[in-house]
């Protein structure tokens, strides 16, 4: 049976809130799937990365340059691409289901893409936009993680 996989998105840099958010996110996901993947650098790469590693999951970053070295400590599977944002479609196209928190314009890019390739993609205080799943907190966005799990 093939793994499950989960792609968390958000920002590069975020705030202290957002990067708790983050860390209890990747400690909850940790036990509903078997990776995790994201771009793995800081803000709330780095928060989900070492929620999930803390619970015993495997994180997988796919990083925009060249060296393993960018990656964040939280890390397990790096992943250089070389090829800047464009590693975007990477993150999202690995995942069964993503989860986007809050972001910018490299975020919004990813929800764009799981719009597009229909990969089903959740909202946790992120953008709000057609076609995006919403959840208002954790526990929500585990419920919802694991019903697109069981549709696919």
């Amino acid at each position: 049976m093939r793994k499950k996989v989960v792609s968390i998105i958000g920002g590069h840099n975020c705030q202290p809130e957002v990067e708790e958010i983050a860390k209890k996110l990747g400690e909850k996901l940790a036990k509903v799937v078997d990776y995790m993947v994201c771009g793995g650098l800081g803000g709330v790469m780095k928060a989900v990365s070492q929620g999930f590693q803390s619970s015993g999951g495997i994180t997988i970053g796919i990083l925009p340059g060249y060296d393993k070295k960018e990656a964040n400590p939280y890390v397990d599977i790096a992943l250089p691409t070389g090829l800047g944002l464009a590693r975007n479609v990477l993150v999202v196209k690995s995942a069964d289901v993503v989860v986007a928190l809050p972001g910018e314009a490299g975020t919004l890019s990813e929800i764009a893409y799981c719009l597009q390739f229909g990969i089903p993609v959740i909202s946790l205080k992120s953008w709000d936009i057609p076609g995006v799943i919403k959840a208002r907190n954790i526990p929500e966005v585990i419920l919802k993680v694991k019903k697109c799990l069981k549709q696919k």
